[in-house]
């Protein structure tokens, strides 16, 4: 195999609103943390988090990771995050995931972020591709760890861009489109998955009135920006209504994009890249993590 060539993880940790609240009640509590009312948003999410809702979990677990409205508790924040993890929860997977990697079990660590990664989460699919192409935590697999390094950065992600540098910078040619294929592979089979939906989308899964073309016609632009993956539509919705009147999404359209059993939420009608990444740089100001896409 010949000399080893380690490649450092690039850490982006997500911000604890990033999934948005399904409930009215729960949607109370994500009020209260943006007012930096912590103690009322976590009375509001924990009776909703131990009658089993994913997103209510991921919140509390990310107050005791934080330590807002709470005293800092890993093991808590772990046990939460557990919860909505176990359910499916893609960002709880892929923050479980850096928690776990970033404290040493990088075994438990890669387990879950493979969990996301298959369902397309750039940060889990970066950073699980990282682990794989050095052996951290699970068999060295430079190949399949270029295809999921590269899946990443096709989505935007800036620190998968710089990851996917210093790969290329070693890795033979021949390896690089192996790597490639798998990506391809990987990307077609999960947009053929079909659809999977929770136990409280199943009714209104039939009532979504657009696709990602009507979309973009109506938003007159191929380019936008991702603002998250939920297990809920409706978390989704709530996220945007809260984002739709900043300055970076005026006149904006929301795309909800099906990915197995998440929804993924983009702000659409960019007509160039650029304009985009502004948007995206405006929002992280802001607090909220995004990156660019180009719409399919």
């Amino acid at each position: 195999m010949g000399a080893r060539h380690g490649l450092a993880l690039f850490f982006c940790a997500p911000l604890l609103w990033a999934a948005p609240a399904p409930a009215l009640s729960v949607k109370a509590g994500i009020d209260a943390w943006q007012k930096a009312d912590y103690a009322h948003a976590v009375a509001i999410w924990r009776p909703l988090a131990e009658n089993g809702d994913a997103d209510a979990a991921f919140n509390l677990g990310q107050a005791y990771r934080l330590g807002r409205g709470v005293k800092i508790d890993l093991g808590e924040a772990q046990s939460w995050l557990e919860r909505a993890a176990s359910q499916g929860h893609v960002d709880a997977q892929t923050t479980l995931g850096l928690l776990l990697f970033g404290n040493g079990n990088q075994t438990d660590g890669a387990r879950w972020l493979k969990q996301a990664a298959e369902k397309g989460e750039a940060r889990a699919m970066l950073i699980f591709g990282t682990a794989l192409f050095n052996g951290d935590g699970v068999p060295q697999d430079r190949v399949l760890g270029y295809a999921y390094v590269s899946r990443a950065s096709a989505q935007g992600l800036g620190p998968a861009k710089a990851t996917l540098d210093q790969m290329n910078e070693v890795m033979p040619l021949a390896d690089r489109k192996k790597g490639l294929a798998i990506a391809m592979q990987k990307a077609k089979a999960q947009a053929k998955a079909p659809a999977k939906t929770s136990r409280t989308t199943t009714a209104k899964a039939a009532t979504k009135s657009s696709t990602p073309k009507q979309a973009v016609i109506a938003s007159g632009g191929g380019w936008a920006v991702q603002l998250g993956a939920f297990s809920r539509r409706s978390s989704a919705a709530a996220l945007y209504r809260q984002l739709s009147s900043s300055p970076p999404l005026a006149g904006k359209g929301p795309l909800y994009v099906s990915a197995g059993p998440v929804t993924r939420l983009q702000g659409a009608g960019f007509d160039r890249p650029a304009s985009a990444s502004a948007a995206c740089a405006a929002l992280t100001k802001r607090g909220q993590a995004c990156f660019i896409t180009r719409v399919k």
